[in-house]
């Protein structure tokens, strides 16, 4: 008896296949979500765009508003972001 119990308890053992915790790796986001849709450009100081990386999968955009040290999120793909982005480009250029 002791030994079918043990026969069957191996059994369990090598058809299950014991896995470590599966865990979902905590990102350094600075972004909790998307962001906002738009800031007026008059407010903007400073933009930041943060690529994607091993510890945050997203891409973020960051922008530092004018007579603070507030930081606010923006949408990357909201209309205002990337026409933003294509003026700034542009500007370069010239």
């Amino acid at each position: 008896m002791k030994i079918i119990t043990a026969m069957v308890i191996l059994g369990c053992l090598l058809v299950v296949e014991v896995k470590g915790q599966a865990r979902v790796p905590k990102g350094r986001c600075f972004c909790a979500d998307k962001g906002v849709n738009m800031v007026p450009p008059k407010l903007i100081e400073k933009v930041e765009i943060i690529p994607p990386s091993p510890s945050c999968k997203t891409q973020e955009i960051v922008v530092t508003l004018k007579n603070s040290t507030e930081q606010k999120c923006l949408n990357p793909e909201s209309k205002f972001m990337q026409k933003y982005i294509m003026k700034a480009i542009e500007k370069r250029l010239v």
